[in-house]
């Protein structure tokens, strides 16, 4: 699995961050999504998939 962000999408709602804190953080400028690990281990790709559905900008892509 890798992931990416695209911060012009990001809403900074912190859903992402909420569900898997250890792959994405936010700004403490802005808020928006700062990707900390874009190929997570397998334990928490079910995490990822869920955080990339539950974002409201839709600022999260996974490509398997």
């Amino acid at each position: 699995m890798r992931v990416s962000v695209d911060p012009d999408r990001c809403c900074s709602s912190g859903q992402c961050v909420m569900a898997v804190p250890e792959v994405f953080d936010q700004s403490e400028d802005d808020g928006v999504v700062l990707l900390i690990q874009a190929r997570p281990p397998a334990e928490l790709q079910s995490a990822v998939r869920t955080a990339a559905g539950i974002c409201p900008g839709r600022a999260i892509s996974v490509q398997e």
